[in-house]
């Protein structure tokens, strides 16, 4: 499946992460990373989404014409592991098919730095994902952002919570941008694209 029967339909744009300042630079809050270059490229501010527990942008990205889509960006409030719910709410209130939602989120079984996009699936222990898939199906696509398994004992929860190593975020800002533009070319031009021109 790709990009879907109605090409009409808005898209949503759910970048993973916890709120709140303690997390931002956290490795788990990648997919926040995304979606704010991505707000910044649409000249969008996030406001708080009515009664759905997330911030949201609303938007347009792609040429003018036939490959110009609506989306909706969005950062679930909720905390990583009850994302599920926010996400489903807009998602109601957007009228957006389930194969247009994109989770972007951290992946521990990639290679920090490498991007890998996909449509369904499981969770692969990604706690935002399974609330997701709990709540409304496995059928959305996901960018799966690399990050890397933890050193040595250190545990996986301790890992994904602590900010990205210095000599990491050398690369940030290019892997966000990379992944950025990963969104986009997988909206406008569809999932076969994009895993050609971004998965590695």
């Amino acid at each position: 499946m790709d990009v879907t029967t109605d090409p009409s339909a808005p898209w949503l744009i759910a970048g993973l992460g916890n709120p709140g300042p303690e997390y931002a630079m956290n490795r788990h809050n990648v997919g926040f990373m995304v979606v704010d270059l991505l707000a910044e490229r649409m000249s969008g501010r996030f406001k708080r989404a009515g009664k759905a527990q997330a911030q949201v942008v609303e938007g347009r990205i792609g040429p003018p014409g036939p490959l110009n889509r609506r989306v909706i960006l969005a950062k679930p409030m909720s905390f990583m592991n009850l994302s599920g719910g926010p996400v489903n709410a807009l998602r109601d209130f957007y009228k957006v098919p389930v194969e247009h939602v994109v989770a972007v989120h951290d992946e521990l079984d990639i290679d920090y730095g490498t991007l890998r996009l996909k449509l369904g699936g499981g969770d692969n222990g990604h706690n935002g994902l399974k609330s997701m898939t709990k709540a409304f199906g496995a059928e959305y696509h996901r960018v799966r952002c690399g990050i890397g398994r933890p050193p040595g004992r250190m545990q996986v929860a301790d890992f994904v919570l602590k900010d990205f190593s210095s000599a990491e975020r050398k690369e940030l800002d290019w892997f966000v941008d990379r992944a950025a533009d990963a969104v986009e070319c997988l909206v406008i031009e569809g999932l076969e694209r994009a895993q050609g021109t971004y998965n590695s």
